[in-house]
Parts: structure tokens; C-alpha cells; sequence
């Protein structure tokens, strides 16, 4: 599980910090560069601030073992179903089908700083298992419908504060 944040850069924009944590669906592509997979989801505010300004941090916290939090920033892209590196990047998640979770974009963010930090205020807390509720979901979605989902939900072509969000309609999926 890791969690990212995303800003616009208005002073009074909405703050945005999301988690993650599909099995699968994040991916270390060079020593510089990390990747994960955009699902559907109820809002698209980190492609929006990522359009605007490509500000990111992501973060993750030990939740058994010994206290530590990591954090890199960077400057993050989407990269939509419609790039030509779409395919290539898509090759770096071979345990996930993202069609099963109305894959999106991919969004690779390039380390600028990596820090650790202690997680002494972390609590201790152990994994069950994964949810299977977003791919039994969104299984259930072709093209055309996973578009017209998004079309009909507010904060996904835009953001919450006014920001070009997802393109919409979906480019055909290539997967």
C-alpha cells in the first residue's frame, strides 16, 4: 500500500492525497523512474494536478517491522491509453489485467528526492487479504460504458477545482 498527494497551484486549491494498493499495480521501471496503474475511481484530481504542474509525492509507511517511512518526489505524467507508450509501459504490470479495474492512464513519476524518515507515530498493523470489490466493479465494463460512467460522474473530466481532468471519451482500450 503507498499513498500519493498532488496539489494544484493555486493557493486555494484542493489538496488531494490518495491511496493505492492493488496487487500488481505498481512498478519500478529504472533506477530514476516508478510507475503505477490509474483505475477508475470516483475522481481523476491527481491526473488534473499532474497535467497542471506534474507535482507529486509518494509515500509509504512500514506497518510491521521496524518504523520507517519513504518518500519520493518527483514530477509525475499520465500517460493515457491513447500514448504510444501506453504498451510499453503496460508490460512493467504482468500480474494485473487492467481491464478488469478500468485502467485509465499509467502515471510515472520521476524521483526527484527520495527521503526516509522514522515512523515511530506509524501503528502496527497486519494485512488480511485484498479486496476484490473494485475488480468485481468494474469486470463488468467495456469501453463505451466505462466512458459513460466517467461522462455522468462530476470531478473526472475536471477537477474539483476547475482543472482539466481525464479526456474523455476513453480512447479504445489496447490490452
Amino acid at each position: 500500500m503507498f499513498f500519493t498527494a498532488t496539489a494544484p497551484l493555486a493557493g486555494d486549491g484542493t489538496v488531494n492525497l490518495s491511496p493505492k494498493g492493488l496487487k500488481g499495480s505498481f512498478a519500478v521501471l529504472d533506477e530514476e523512474r516508478i510507475a503505477y496503474l490509474d483505475f477508475a475511481g470516483s475522481t481523476a484530481e491527481t491526473i488534473a494536478h499532474l497535467r497542471e504542474n506534474g507535482r507529486i509525492t509518494v509515500m509509504w509507511c512500514a506497518f510491521q517491522g521496524p518504523p520507517n517511512i519513504v518518500r519520493v518526489h518527483g514530477r509525475g505524467e499520465p500517460v493515457f491509453r491513447d500514448d504510444p507508450r501506453f504498451g510499453e509501459l503496460l508490460a512493467h504490470f504482468p500480474g494485473i489485467a487492467p481491464a478488469l479495474h478500468g485502467s485509465r492512464a499509467i502515471i510515472v513519476v520521476t524521483a526527484e528526492l527520495v527521503r526516509d524518515s522514522c515512523g515511530y507515530g506509524v501503528p502496527f498493523m497486519s494485512y488480511n487479504e485484498e479486496r476484490d470489490l473494485h475488480g468485481k466493479r468494474f469486470s463488468r465494463e467495456d469501453d463505451a460504458s466505462l466512458s459513460a460512467y466517467f461522462t455522468k460522474k462530476d470531478h473526472i473530466a475536471q477537477s474539483i477545482d476547475g482543472l482539466p481532468g481525464l479526456p474523455l471519451p476513453l480512447p479504445p482500450s489496447n490490452f
